[in-house]
């Protein structure tokens, strides 16, 4: 069976995290992702250590399935290029900041005037209106005004960022979705469409329970540690070799973890720990507590009680466990691939499985220009035009023979 997205062009302008994450995606889906990046050292993250080979393991696992162009887009021929391929594209995707792609001719009102049906999507620090529309952003940037930073860590501690880059990934599968919606609309009614996000606004629309004690009650959310702010237990606990999580805030998830887990059936009756209110009341004694029962056995032990007892609950890994969990690995969450350049490499797997191929990782992430002659090629160039662009430095190939 097709993937659903076959077929479909997209011209990748972005650079880094955000953008990049999105049109991976796409790409998984089946989508051909011909990404273009400045000369002479490409997407930003080919510097990001470690390098294998001279190339970046952190570039390799965000770009998989995509085509690279090494493309001067301060040349007058390599706008043309650009331009023509943003002709030819279904959907085009930059995170340049405000202005940069109108200045470039590749804004969407510039290519809509070519191609109507084009969906077009911005990723951006703070979004194309607004006060700040101008402002550069980075995700640490994001975190700390979305408040989010104020919210993570210990409680009285400084401000602590989430320990991923949350707002970059947020904006680029709140831009991924956005195109989804759109192209699905050009199929149905005819029209193309511009859609844009910032990793500000994509960050703070994860902040459901937050906006409900906000906009309900004025309650600020601070920071809580591992602690869920409308139940208990719910959080990690020191064992005797490291930590595990517990989600026994139901009634009968309680009832169990207390006599089953624990062993400790006066706490029902303990008027601290009564019910869920009366135990966020009394967090810190209710820690303290199981603590001390849990402080007397290892993680696995208290794990195989969980399950033993249908109560919620898991291990606190580091990121070297959680990648050799034997449930990650069944679930094809580690997988290998041969680089050209780097050689037999680990990605992670695709998260969403499906009994056909809805989203398939084909082919490693590419070199810096790898597909520039080829794209040149399509595009209608012959060899003698090829080679004069490369003579000019307005296409390159990292890895083009002399």
């Amino acid at each position: 069976m097709p993937q659903p997205l076959e077929g479909v062009h997209v011209l990748d302008l972005t650079n880094v995290l955000a953008g990049p994450y999105c049109t991976m995606v796409l790409a998984d889906l089946g989508a051909e992702v011909t990404k273009v990046e400045a000369i002479p050292a490409g997407d930003g993250s080919r510097r990001f250590a470690p390098l294998i080979n001279g190339e970046s393991y952190c570039f390799a696992v965000l770009n998989r399935n995509k085509r690279s162009l090494a493309l001067n887009l301060k040349h007058p021929e390599g706008r043309a290029i650009a331009t023509q391929l943003a002709a030819r594209a279904d959907i085009v995707v930059e995170n340049f900041r405000p202005g940069v792609a109108a200045r470039l001719g590749l804004d969407y009102a510039a290519v809509r005037a070519l191609n109507p049906a084009v969906i077009h999507a911005s990723i951006s620090g703070f979004g194309h209106t607004g006060p700040y529309a101008h402002k550069g952003g980075f995700d640490i940037v994001a975190q700390g005004m979305s408040g989010i930073m104020m919210m993570t860590g210990h409680p009285g501690g400084r401000p602590a960022k989430v320990g991923i880059a949350m707002n970059d990934v947020a904006a680029g599968a709140t831009a991924l979705w956005a195109i989804l919606g759109a192209y699905i609309g050009r199929l149905r009614h005819g029209h193309g469409r511009h859609v844009e996000t910032s990793l500000l606004e994509a960050g703070l629309a994860w902040t459901f329970w937050e906006a409900g004690a906000w906009f309900g009650a004025g309650e600020e959310p601070t920071a809580t540690g591992t602690r869920h702010r409308r139940s208990a237990p719910y959080q990690a606990f020191r064992t005797a070799d490291g930590y595990v999580t517990v989600g026994a805030n139901g009634d009968k998830l309680w009832r169990a973890f207390c006599t089953e887990v624990c062993a400790r059936p006066e706490w029902l009756s303990d008027v601290r720990f009564h019910d869920v209110e009366s135990r966020l009341a009394h967090v810190d004694e209710l820690e303290a507590a199981i603590e001390s029962v849990f402080m007397a056995a290892p993680t696995a032990h208290w794990v195989e009680r969980l399950d033993r007892a249908g109560v919620p609950g898991g291990p606190v890994y580091t990121y070297a466990q959680a990648l050799a969990d034997p449930q990650v690995r069944a679930r094809a969450m580690v997988v290998e691939v041969d680089h050209p350049a780097i050689g037999p490499m680990n990605l992670l797997g695709v998260p969403v499985k499906s009994g056909d191929a809805l989203a398939t990782i084909r082919s490693p992430a590419p070199w810096l220009g790898q597909h520039s002659a080829a794209t040149l090629a399509a595009l209608g160039y012959d060899d003698d035009a090829c080679a004069r662009l490369f003579a000019a430095g307005v296409v390159h190939d990292a890895r083009r023979p002399a």
